[in-house]
């Protein structure tokens, strides 16, 4: 298993993972990434060139670099400059259980910390317990309420981590 930066070929097999992960909780809903204007092209979104803010997108893949799943950052709007949201964190049927999504957080953590951002800041949804679960081990807190109103209306969990 390897770690990436995404490029344009990944980005086909990124939308599919997010949007199976998503409908395989009955989240193919608005209000979620499903819809997401970006996924056609997350190596455009997240090419860190095109933003005065750091982002970026990591894939994992296998030993035959098939993509097993993804994760990225980007600056939240709303927040200070110094806050990042972890976003499409999803991984593949294949790749799951394999610790994918603990190397792709750690990845993110130090690639967010490289950009000077000291938070990241996620939305879930309850249904996602495993994607909670990961998220409570790698020290992010549970809040009562969003930091703001975002675009994902139907998520209803929020994480943030000190970095």
């Amino acid at each position: 298993m390897s770690i990436r930066t995404i490029t344009s070929t990944d980005n086909e097999a990124m939308k599919t993972i997010i949007q199976q992960g998503l409908a395989r909780f009955g989240l193919d809903i608005p209000g979620t990434a499903y819809y997401d204007p970006q996924l056609n092209a997350l190596s455009d979104f997240y090419d860190a060139s095109t933003s005065e803010l750091g982002r970026g997108y990591f894939v994992v893949t296998d030993g035959d670099n098939h993509v097993l799943g993804g994760a990225g950052y980007a600056h939240f709007s709303g927040l200070g400059p110094e806050v990042a949201e972890l976003q499409k964190l999803y991984i593949s049927p294949q790749g799951q259980g394999s610790g994918a999504s603990y190397h792709l957080i750690h990845q993110i953590e130090k690639s967010a910390r490289a950009d000077g951002y000291r938070q990241l800041y996620l939305e879930t949804h309850h249904a996602l317990v495993a994607a909670m679960h990961v998220y409570e081990r790698c020290g992010f807190t549970l809040l009562k309420r969003p930091l703001v109103r975002a675009d994902h209306a139907a998520m209803d969990r929020f994480y943030i981590k000190t970095l």
